[in-house]
C-alpha cells in the first residue's frame, strides 16, 4: 500500500507508492484504485497524459478545466524532478488563492494529488523531465481556463532560472486570478 501525506492545503496529498527493488531493478504499483480506495481516495481516472520538458525553467501552468469537467489530477515524474504547485481557486474555500508545492521526482518516487477545484502547474527542474498525469475528466477546449503563475496575488515562489521560465504562448497571457473564471 501507498504511504499518504496530507500537504497544506485540504485535499491536495501527496502519494509515495512502494518500490521494490532487486538486483534485476525495481517492480512499483504506481496506482491501485482498490487500495487508494481503502484509504478513502475513491476517483475515477479517465485519461492519461504524459509531458516531456527538453530543458529545466520550463513552466506548465497554472491550468484548470471548468465544471462540469473540472479535473482531479495523479501527477508523478519518470525521469527527472519537477516543482509541482497547486492554487486553491474555490471562492467559498478558507483557502481561496493559497499555493501549495511539492518537489516531485523519479528518484523519490513520489506522486501529488491535486483535486479539483485547484489550478496546477510545474516547473521543470532537470533537463529531459517527463511527467505523467491521470485526471478524472477527459480534456474539454471549451472548460480549459489558466491563470499567470506569477500573479502577485498568490505569490507563487517559483525557482529561478537565467532568461526566466520558458512558457508557452497561451500560459504568457493567461489572466490574473482576480480577472479568471473560477470555481464557486
Amino acid at each position: 500500500m501507498a504511504d499518504i501525506r496530507k500537504l497544506a492545503l485540504d485535499g491536495v496529498l501527496e502519494i509515495t507508492p512502494k518500490r521494490f527493488s532487486d538486483a534485476r531493478g525495481f517492480f512499483s504499483e504506481t496506482y491501485n484504485a482498490t487500495d487508494l480506495a481503502t484509504q478513502g481516495i475513491d476517483l475515477v481516472f479517465v485519461q492519461d497524459n504524459q509531458s516531456l520538458s527538453s530543458t529545466a525553467g520550463v513552466l506548465r501552468g497554472l491550468h484548470y478545466q471548468l465544471p462540469p469537467y473540472a479535473q482531479a489530477k495523479l501527477v508523478r515524474v519518470v525521469r527527472g524532478a519537477i516543482l509541482d504547485v497547486a492554487v486553491d481557486i474555490r471562492r467559498s474555500s478558507a483557502s481561496f488563492g493559497k499555493w501549495v508545492s511539492l518537489e516531485l521526482s523519479a528518484e523519490k518516487w513520489n506522486q501529488i494529488l491535486v483535486p479539483a477545484g485547484f489550478a496546477h502547474g510545474f516547473v521543470t527542474l532537470t533537463d529531459n523531465t517527463e511527467v505523467i498525469y491521470k485526471v478524472t475528466n477527459p480534456y474539454s477546449p471549451a472548460h480549459d481556463r489558466g491563470i499567470r503563475f506569477d500573479d502577485p496575488a498568490i505569490g507563487i515562489a517559483w525557482p529561478s532560472f537565467a532568461g526566466g521560465p520558458v512558457l508557452s504562448d497561451k500560459d504568457r497571457a493567461a489572466p490574473l486570478l482576480a480577472d479568471a473564471a473560477v470555481f464557486d
